[in-house]
């Protein structure tokens, strides 16, 4: 029997935003999360991108900042990068609507001097990346002495990024007794480890199979030769003229070519990438986000900041270097039970990567082979997909016998 958010024990402002936000019920992970954080425990929730880990942290979050005293900061979530700092902004800001909370995001690319005024008028919650939030505390501006929640949101891809060192960094600056939370779609040994140092006696949340892709994302393979991917892809789009799309690059000067051709074949399409300014990749997103755009081509550091509805098809323009990306990159499709289309253009030097894409998720694609292609190494064979087990990520290991909740 599904719960409702009334039965997670949420109050009812919080409750009328999420009506007036549309949600009728808590996803798996919120419906085992929200009861947890709101009764004051540490949390570990793991569960598939897409899947609402954002509000399965703010709500509880929202609802303890709601007593107590204003603008003295209570609350830090911590993301990897600027775009997902963004949308967990905007998602506090509409869940607590009708609550008296300040939120602010602080992160790099931005001029500092904003941020500093808006510290120092006084804020409930920060949600930052690590290194513009070290920027901050190493000049006096924020002030953690009264913090209660600390969140590390998507710690995985934070670590991948090379955060480890700020994370733990900030770790020892705040006070040892607040509760933390943690979300990640993946458990890495790295999280594990990370997990154990900064939480205590925690609840684990895990919601399916970890690198498990949502199940309404229908999967489809190209085999085709290099030179002739832009070709390809923008027939793709003159096929599908209605659908909103976001494409994948392995780098910045191949989403920037990509995007060219795309425009020289009559499709808009903007450019997301670490090398763009905040200002430009705040535009390209937004118009993305309106429909302006229908096509947006990115590379990884956006995967998990990108929160658009009805993206119907995401494109793997290159297959990405690590399996569990493949997993991120195809989550911003069919999100919260929707139906999405993720296809991968595969180049002959390509079948090694792609080969561990179908490991990692234990699935063979559905595919089609490009007239001329030839592969450089010898093609996967299905009965490499049934004979080997699926790969088992390090397990949660709760202190102090508390044991995974499913």
């Amino acid at each position: 029997m599904k719960r409702s958010f009334e039965s997670l024990g949420l109050e009812p402002k919080l409750l009328r935003a999420l009506d007036e936000q549309g949600y009728i019920q808590p996803t798996p992970i919120q419906s085992e999360a929200i009861p947890a954080a709101l009764d004051g425990r540490d949390v570990v929730g793991s569960a598939q991108t897409g899947t609402g880990k954002t509000a399965a942290f703010l709500l509880p979050i929202l609802q303890r900042l709601e007593s107590g005293p204003r603008r003295i900061l209570r609350a830090l979530v911590l993301t990897p990068t600027r775009e997902l700092a963004e949308q967990v902004l905007n998602s506090a800001r509409a869940y607590g609507r009708h609550l008296d909370l300040k939120c602010v995001s602080v992160y790099g690319g931005m001029p500092m001097e904003p941020q500093v005024r808006a510290l120092k008028e006084g804020v409930d919650i920060v949600i930052a990346t690590p290194g513009r939030l070290l920027d901050h505390m190493s000049r006096g501006y924020v002030d953690t002495s009264k913090l209660e929640v600390l969140v590390l949101d998507e710690a995985d891809r934070m670590l991948d990024m090379g955060f480890s060192r700020d994370v733990h960094r900030i770790l020892d600056s705040l006070p040892t007794q607040r509760q933390t939370l943690l979300f990640s779609a993946t458990i890495t040994g790295e999280v594990d480890r990370l997990a154990h140092r900064a939480l205590k006696d925690y609840e684990a949340v895990e919601i399916g199979r970890r690198a498990e892709a949502a199940d309404g994302i229908e999967h489809f393979l190209v085999a085709v030769d290099k030179p002739r991917k832009r070709s390809l892809l923008a027939k793709l789009l003159e096929a599908l003229p209605d659908n909103r799309t976001l494409v994948f690059t392995r780098t910045k000067h191949g989403a920037e070519s990509v995007a060219h051709h795309l425009r020289r074949e009559g499709n808009d399409a903007a450019v997301l990438h670490g090398g763009k300014t905040q200002s430009a990749r705040n535009e390209a997103l937004g118009r993305f986000k309106r429909g302006v755009t229908r096509v947006l081509v990115a590379t990884d550091v956006a995967a998990r900041g990108i929160d658009v509805d009805d993206i119907a098809l995401v494109v793997n323009y290159d297959v990405p270097r690590d399996p569990e990306v493949y997993v991120h990159r195809v989550g911003r499709t069919a999100r919260a039970g929707a139906q999405g289309i993720a296809m991968t253009l595969m180049s002959p030097d390509e079948w090694l990567m792609m080969r561990d894409v179908e490991k990692l998720l234990g699935r063979r694609f559905s595919r089609e082979i490009v007239p001329g292609f030839e592969p450089a190494v010898t093609p996967m064979q299905p009965a490499e997909l049934t004979q080997r087990p699926r790969p088992q990520g390090p397990s949660l290991r709760p202190r102090r016998g508390a044991a995974p909740r499913r």
